[in-house]
């Protein structure tokens, strides 16, 4: 372990106070802490806050939209196909992990005003040709974002709903069962 890299981020799982003034230490050497990390294309952040989140998440679909802006900005290219390119390449990446936000007004406006932004970009309309957000949503055939990524919460609470409750409890046993033990060939699939 570097003791020159190595950071840390403080998780509050609970109300009580912390002691203040206390340094975390590798040895000799202070730990330096910090408020966000980037873990796995995530913004962690300190407390439950997820505007560095949505903010980086944005910043990214922004750069899918330039990287395809061959395609996106092409006027030969019709309307619906663009929006078919968009909702396969770039909206996903704007809601990764948008299922496991804590999710506040705020959070989605942001990301309706830049989706709506990317959609006028594309159709190479601006604010001062007067036409309605409905009217380019439905040349390009796009739902709202904020209605995607209700379904993409709805659906992994779905998924948590039917989990059994203790399904971590018969994994983890499966698991330590095949460390001990093992077949001959090829290990099964699960």
């Amino acid at each position: 372990m570097s003791r020159t890299k190595t950071e840390y981020l403080e998780c509050k799982f609970s109300a009580e106070p912390r002691e203040a003034g206390v340094d975390v230490r590798l040895e000799s050497h202070v730990i330096p802490s910090r408020g966000s990390f980037k873990y796995l294309g995530l913004i962690i952040q300190r407390g439950e806050e997820i505007d560095g989140d949505v903010t980086h998440r944005i910043g990214v679909g922004w750069i899918k939209c330039r990287l395809a802006s061959g395609v996106l900005c092409d006027k030969r290219v019709p309307l619906i196909l663009k929006g078919k390119f968009y909702r396969a390449v770039v909206r996903p990446t704007m809601m990764y992990g948008a299922e496991c936000w804590p999710i506040k007004n705020p959070h989605i406006q942001k990301m309706k005003v830049a989706e709506m932004r990317m959609l006028r970009w594309m159709c190479g309309h601006t604010m001062m040709d007067k036409i309605t957000n409905d009217d380019v949503e439905e040349k390009v055939d796009v739902t709202l974002i904020d209605d995607k990524m209700r379904e993409a919460r709805l659906r992994w609470f779905g998924h948590v709903q039917r989990r059994s409750t203790n399904a971590l409890v018969r994994r983890c046993e499966r698991l330590a069962l095949e460390g001990t033990r093992r077949g001959r060939g090829r290990p099964k699939k699960y």
